[in-house]
């Protein structure tokens, strides 16, 4: 099978489009399953290879899951920063905050740099609908009603 063919069959995040087994069809079933409408063959992406294996093999590392499922180490850790699935035992600092560095087990951001975040974001919001009150800029944009509704021809 050519490069090109390949690539649209197996998108970024290595989803099987086509069974391996007859050529149907494969439709998402969840979690990182597809079933063949046709034969009913299983096929997984990587999601769903990563969470099958981390089933059987509980506290496994990213080498020990890498090396078993053929996904590579920057898929399971954008899956772990993505909160798909968390570091159980502290691997030290595989996954690290991206604000103030802190060792993390999922997600992009500690506890306390999400809630700075959130409180920032706010804030500016807040700021926002503040500015378009007082500034006259909720809206009308100094039309009258009358002439905003009128067609010209």
């Amino acid at each position: 099978m050519d490069g090109m063919m390949k690539k649209m069959i197996l998108d970024d995040f290595h989803r099987p489009t086509f069974c391996n087994k007859c050529r149907g069809v494969l439709v998402y079933k969840g979690l990182g399953e597809y079933q063949c409408e046709d034969c009913g063959e299983l096929a997984y992406d990587d999601y769903g290879k990563v969470r099958n294996y981390l089933d059987r093999h509980r506290g496994a590392n990213v080498a020990e899951i890498s090396e078993a499922t053929g996904v590579t180490h920057k898929s399971i850790r954008d899956m772990i920063k993505d909160n798909r699935f968390e570091i159980i035992n502290n691997a030290g600092g595989y996954i690290r905050c991206e604000m103030c560095g802190a060792n993390i087990n999922s997600g992009r951001l500690c506890s306390k740099c999400e809630m700075l975040y959130h409180r920032q974001m706010e804030e500016e919001a807040r700021a926002k609908r503040k500015a378009a009150i007082s500034g006259g800029s909720a809206g009308m944009h100094g039309d009258s009603g009358s002439k905003r509704f009128t067609w010209e021809r």
